[in-house]
């Protein structure tokens, strides 16, 4: 080894010793004389003194006059304590120095376009360009390394339960999955494709075919769709499935996991089960199938109360067979001007709602520009449905019930994080179950899959395969962390009628079914067992646990908003041989 101690190791018992420390210039400053060096690498940092007066030549002084910031050093020196009034209680290594006695430059940087030390970061593009750099600030190392440490109590965790870490193929086929497929063209097989895997979806329900009953895998994925900040092209999920079980199995595995996971990243033991409500429940109460619980603030219905009132808005959206629905604001009146409150109006507009309408509760009753359309005791009544104080505001959207839900769903989380309704450094965890199986493209007339055409439908909503597929509810199950999805999964179907029952309503017929998944039916004629499954977002974990609010920031290597990667130059052209071995001609299309 080159060097015997980290930065990070060495401490006042070690005063004396002689020692070589191996890392990057964090800075340099020049004393009269002395010279010091805050010598840096991922454990730590520590001071190094070069003192001409403790040297046997200048040498060694001279060298240590040309460093400067990222050069990378071999140094060997005497450990020493520092006088009290020196001592730096800010850092682990702040009681001592190392003396230098020798150096060795090992390579020499160039000007960074940015200090790694920097308690400002350049903008996030420049950053990403130089992302070698923008890996050394201590703050990236230590997500990487929280990260890491992640990743090994999951597997510990599934370990220590009797999985088994099974890997399945990068290269697959292309299959129907909801978003558009990374394509992968063969040189073998002209004019065919490969497709990188969405999710190890069909390989892990062959193994439970296969017979083994526990799998999991720290399994790399990809998705061709339209990015943002908890969203990437390559991501990482902890899959997991299970053989002969039921819903409540997986639940209470992962349960498991996320008791593990708190106890040993933050020391914190929680209640369970964890808490759970239907896809329903959710979004009445919530307008989510996400919502964020550690705050209330629920939807409340208003229709029976306003189905006679005297505003026309009110009355039609009951009558066109929509809905009148709020919530309200504690203590919010004074903090939202009529100016904050259009503001509010337009933001909710990107969820199809029309107009938002909303009442200052007072002592007296309410006020609003639309409060004369309503008697008394209907402003009476609206108080005490939503249990308002004075000081509230209630805010009403009223059109069609899924466009109140989705608006008043993204007004309520908005509203919680500006009037701080809950601590930002709680973690809390949910299930929400029973999604519906299907839900409709009005666009292009037909039933889609709601998770994916493999979740075993609720036994009970069978028959509403033939009258109401709206109506069929899956055996399946999301965890919500702190409002983001954190989890999804279902049991599926291992009868090979019911799954081309699904196929039917899909518009995927037997023959469209055998071309797209024959190697998956295949496999469930042949003694299929009842099993389940759930893919955990690794990346969108770390997030959450280390309090960013950037997916980019606890991947290594990650992609831009437009899916570059700005490092390597990715995606670029390749030469024109490439393309003639893989039989493919780029055609320009006429602008």
């Amino acid at each position: 080894m080159l060097r015997t101690h980290t930065c990070g190791q060495l401490r006042r018992e070690h005063v004396d010793q002689t020692v070589t420390l191996c890392g990057w210039v964090d800075s340099r400053r020049d004393h009269g004389g002395l010279i010091f060096i805050d010598l840096r690498d991922r454990y730590g940092k520590i001071q190094v003194v070069f003192d001409p007066s403790k040297s046997a030549s200048t040498e060694l002084h001279d060298l240590a006059g040309t460093l400067r910031n990222e050069d990378v050093l071999r140094v060997s020196g005497t450990v020493v304590r520092r006088s009290e009034k020196d001592v730096n209680p800010k850092l682990p290594t702040g009681e001592i120095d190392v003396r230098a006695l020798e150096l060795k430059v090992l390579n020499k940087s160039r000007t960074p376009p940015f200090e790694p030390g920097t308690t400002d970061p350049p903008n996030e593009e420049l950053r990403l360009r130089y992302r070698f750099i923008d890996l050394r600030r201590p703050r990236l190392q230590e997500l990487m390394l929280f990260r890491h440490r992640v990743t090994k109590l999951v597997r510990d965790y599934f370990d220590e339960h009797g999985f088994l870490d099974i890997e399945t193929p990068m290269l697959g086929r292309s299959t129907p999955e909801g978003a558009r497929d990374y394509l992968v063209p063969s040189r073998v097989h002209e004019g065919c494709f490969y497709a990188l895997p969405q999710s190890p979806q069909i390989y892990k329900q062959i193994l439970m075919v296969a017979g083994f009953d526990r799998y999991m895998q720290i399994a790399r994925c990809f998705r061709d769709e339209d990015l943002r900040a908890d969203r990437q092209p390559e991501f990482t999920q902890i899959d997991v499935e299970m053989a002969f079980v039921e819903r409540e199995d997986i639940l209470q595995t992962i349960d498991g996991l996320v008791a593990h996971l708190m106890r040993s990243l933050r020391g914190e033991e929680i209640p369970l089960p964890l808490p759970r409500l239907s896809h329903r429940e959710a979004m009445e109460k919530y307008g989510s199938d996400k919502p964020d619980l550690r705050f209330g603030m629920e939807l409340v219905d208003l229709g029976d109360l306003v189905a006679n009132c005297g505003f026309a808005v009110f009355k039609n959206a009951l009558a066109e067979g929509g809905r009148v629905r709020g919530l309200c604001a504690p203590q919010a009146a004074a903090k939202y001007s009529r100016k904050n409150i259009d503001e509010l109006t337009t933001y909710i507009a990107d969820f199809k709602a029309k107009g938002l309408a909303f009442f200052r509760v007072t002592p007296t009753g309410l006020d609003s520009p639309i409060s004369k359309f309503f008697s008394p005791d209907e402003q009476a009544a609206i108080i005490a449905r939503f249990q308002a104080a004075a000081g509230d505001l209630i805010f009403i959207v009223a059109d069609k019930g899924p466009v109140t839900s989705a608006a008043l769903g993204a007004l309520r989380a908005r509203l919680g994080r500006e009037l701080k309704l809950y601590d930002p450094n709680q973690m809390h965890f949910s299930w929400v179950l029973d999604f519906p199986l299907f839900s409709w493209n009005a666009e292009e007339s037909r039933w889609d899959a709601e998770h994916h055409p493999f979740c075993n439908p609720v036994e009970d909503d069978v028959p509403y395969f033939q009258t109401d597929p709206g109506q069929i509810r899956a055996q399946s199950y999301d965890m919500v962390i702190n409002g983001c999805e954190g989890a999804s999964g279902s049991v599926r179907i291992h009868d090979p009628q019911v799954q081309q029952q699904v196929f039917d309503l899909l518009g995927i017929d037997p023959q469209q079914a055998e071309e797209r998944f024959s190697f998956l039916l295949e496999a469930l004629r042949y003694g299929a067992p009842p099993h389940a499954g759930i893919a955990l977002g690794l990346d969108r974990w770390v997030m959450l646990f280390t309090g960013c609010d950037n997916i980019r920031d606890v991947i290594a290597f990650p992609k831009t908003q437009k899916a570059a990667d700005l490092l390597s130059g990715a995606p670029a052209a390749v030469d024109a041989k490439q393309l003639k071995d893989l039989h493919i001609r780029i055609v320009e299309e006429n602008r």
